[in-house]
């Protein structure tokens, strides 16, 4: 659900679309999807950052992509520019591994042009 930040999402939907929810979509020209989880086994994290279990969070499995492969989301809402700081707060997991990929965050300019805002390619540490 929402909090009282624009475009803020915890993920923690009951039951519901969590893309509906949160504002976001699924592109459909990407290679594979987001998928929300509490539990990512294995390949991840056993909780999300917040303290306590059972708490949501996104996720992709690239273990079965090939290199070159994407998952993207988008917001369903535009943001105006503002005149100040602009600040975009995320947590994530991404401890290296031969299958990890590069997280990157775009905003698009009115034109319609993508961005890049940030990226990383691992975590150093296996923790949020």
């Amino acid at each position: 659900y929402y909090t009282n930040i624009p475009g803020s999402c915890n993920f923690e939907t009951q039951d519901q679309e969590w893309t509906t929810v949160c504002g976001l979509i699924q592109d459909t020209t990407d290679d594979f999807d987001w998928n929300i989880s509490n539990s990512a086994a294995q390949t991840g994290p056993h909780t999300d950052h917040t303290p306590g279990k059972g708490q949501s969070f996104l996720y992709v499995n690239s273990s079965a992509q090939k290199e070159g492969n994407s998952a993207r989301i988008t917001t369903t809402k535009f943001f105006p520019a503002s005149l100040g700081v602009c600040r975009v707060r995320f947590w994530f997991w991404m401890f290296a591994s031969r299958q990890t990929g590069v997280l990157k965050v775009y905003t698009v300019e009115e034109h319609g042009m993508d961005i890049l805002m940030w990226s990383s390619s691992r975590n150093e540490e296996n923790k949020w």
